[in-house]
């Protein structure tokens, strides 16, 4: 693809962060840092970080924010300075192929991608790296690999594309374990087949999002479920955290595109019927979407498929304020118009996003379409905003077949913010500035009055912890019967206490939302991170059957301990 520079950033009228470089959209749906070295210990590639240039004007940019001063930035992790334990099991021959030792695998197994995460890693706590990576490149290696771990009473942990913000691809398994692996499906990277007929295809799941696409795209043909993590995320991993992805309404998790599975288990091979709708008992498939690697391991998956959408139509709408704006997305989610995004930025995130003043909430609308024009649809859902306060410029219900549309104005705004927020958020906990986030789902009933508590407690919080700091919130989907809030923290840390506080602030808001009987999560997964929250959503009936199936499946309980329930 080319050489990218380094990002640059540079400062809107408005005063907040403008990233800019020439990494490709994901709306492009290719490789947007093909070529390039991801790092181990962050987020991305290398090529892709804040310079030195931006990383001194953000500094600036928050120092004027908090009245703060003295914000510089920690050089960087360097592989040289990183300290890992010795391996405390090695593969045996038979293995020794497709396993390495390799001390920056190790070290970039060791970790997930979230603040927590990020901390540890430029504090170069890299104390639970894998003894080593295994890259299995058929299933029999994989089927042995699982014997062995279970012979040898070693943790394995699935690695997918190592996005995890919850802890769930961390070695954390305790002294229960001889030693901990971690096992990455990165050559299990194909579509095997394709069934245009019946519009889906037959992908490997170690496939990362933008080859994915690469490989649809000569046949007309798209998944079209980009998270936020596409470009670094794969599709076994999609569907083992329930992913949630590009569309806003309808389509909104990895569920709505698996019609068959096979995923090999330490107790043997499990592969369901592909079909297009079943009646036939609990759907065997559904046992696996979403359990976090601990089951099984997903080698191949049968996926509905999308044709390449043609149309669009795209526009953002002010609202005078946040509650404003989410009746008029309540409105639009039961109306039946489906739009492929429909999110909503309050005042504070629309600002940050370069989407807004800040004295304004702010909706990114769009429609999209391989079969029609859609101006009917986007006018009717302009007559829903406006009965709701909210504000759009002339001409935008028009049918437009030029993606370039999509990055202009708020909206364009938005989605670049969306693709380069996590290199913002990595300079800033370098500086000392935390940046996080936690998302739930809630019903529309419930919704007024959780949002007010939630904003008040996680403000608390925020304040005991850090003495100042805002707080935000948009919507990243919504449904007929409620939405998904996206909460967000940005507040002045201390440097060597930014775990301590961030854990004192998501603590706060977590048992909130569970107290009020919100989702712990609604796309980010549960892994080690989330469990003393999911331990109190989770019925304990479906914890008992859920244990016996993990007994089943993972007898000797080496699948991602700790995750989701713990073996018996």
């Amino acid at each position: 693809m080319g050489d990218h520079p380094a990002a640059a950033a540079e400062f809107t009228p408005s005063g907040t962060l403008r990233v800019a470089h020439s990494l490709r959209s994901i709306d492009e749906e290719i490789p947007m840092t093909a070529g390039h070295t991801r790092k181990f210990w962050g987020w991305g590639v290398k090529e892709a970080s804040l310079d030195d240039t931006a990383k001194r004007e953000l500094a600036e940019r928050m120092s004027k924010t908090f009245g703060v001063s003295g914000l510089v930035c920690d050089p960087d992790p360097r592989i040289e300075e990183i300290k890992l334990r010795a391996p405390r099991v090695k593969p045996p021959k038979a293995l020794e192929p497709f396993c390495t030792v390799d001390a920056e695998e190790r070290a970039g197994h060791a970790l997930g991608k979230s603040g927590r995460d990020l901390i540890r890693a430029l504090a170069r706590d890299f104390r639970n790296a894998p003894d080593f990576v295994a890259l299995p490149r058929t299933e029999s290696d994989l089927k042995a690999l699982l014997d062995w771990c279970g012979a040898q009473g070693v943790a394995a942990i699935p690695y997918g594309g190592g996005s995890s913000v919850v802890g769930g691809v961390e070695p954390d398994v305790g002294d229960r374990f001889r030693g901990a692996i971690s096992i990455d499906m990165r050559h299990f990277d194909q579509v095997l087949e394709i069934d245009p007929v019946s519009r889906a295809a037959l992908i490997q799941g170690g496939m990362y999002g933008p080859a994915l696409e690469e490989q649809l795209r000569p046949h007309g043909m798209t998944l079209r479920h980009f998270p936020q993590s596409f470009e670094f995320s794969t599709l076994g991993g999609w569907i083992a955290t329930r992913s949630g992805g590009h569309y806003a309404t309808l389509y909104t998790h990895i569920d709505d595109f698996v019609e068959q599975l096979r995923v090999v288990t330490p107790s043997g091979v499990v592969d369901t019927f592909r079909l297009p709708g079943d009646g036939a008992g609990p759907a065997p498939e559904r046992l696996f979407i979403g359990s976090e690697g601990t089951l099984g391991i997903i080698t191949a998956a049968w996926m509905r498929l999308q044709h390449r959408p043609k149309f669009r139509a795209n526009t953002s709408v002010f609202f005078p304020d946040f509650l404003s704006a989410a009746q008029a997305v309540r409105a639009l989610s039961q109306a039946g118009l489906y739009p492929a995004n429909c999110r909503i930025l309050d005042p504070m995130q629309a600002q940050m996003s370069d989407a807004g003043d800040g004295s304004q909430a702010v909706m990114v609308l769009g429609f999209e379409s391989a079969d029609h024009a859609l101006d009917a649809w986007m006018a009717r859902a302009l007559e829903c905003c406006g009965d709701h306060g909210g504000t759009y410029a002339a001409g935008a219900a028009q049918t437009t077949d030029d993606a370039e549309v999509t990055k202009k104005g708020a909206g364009g705004a938005w989605r670049q913010n969306f693709l380069v927020f996590p290199y913002i958020r990595e300079a800033m906990v370098q500086m000392g500035i935390l940046g996080e986030t936690f998302e739930t789902a809630v019903t529309w009933d419930r919704f007024p009055e959780f949002h007010r508590v939630v904003m008040e407690a996680t403000q608390r919080a925020v304040n005991k912890a850090c003495g100042q700091g805002l707080v935000g919130c948009r919507f990243t989907h919504a449904y007929p019967d409620g939405p998904a809030p996206y909460y967000s923290v940005l507040a002045p840390g201390k440097k060597g206490r930014l775990l301590q506080q961030w854990d004192e602030i998501k603590s706060a808001a977590a048992e909130e939302i569970i107290r009020l009987g919100g989702t712990i999560t609604h796309h980010h997964a549960v892994g080690r991170d989330h469990r003393p929250w999911y331990d109190k959503q989770r019925p304990e009936p479906f914890a008992a059957a859920l244990r016996a199936t993990k007994h089943t499946l993972d007898p000797a309980g080496i699948l991602n301990p700790k995750v989701l329930i713990d073996p018996v």
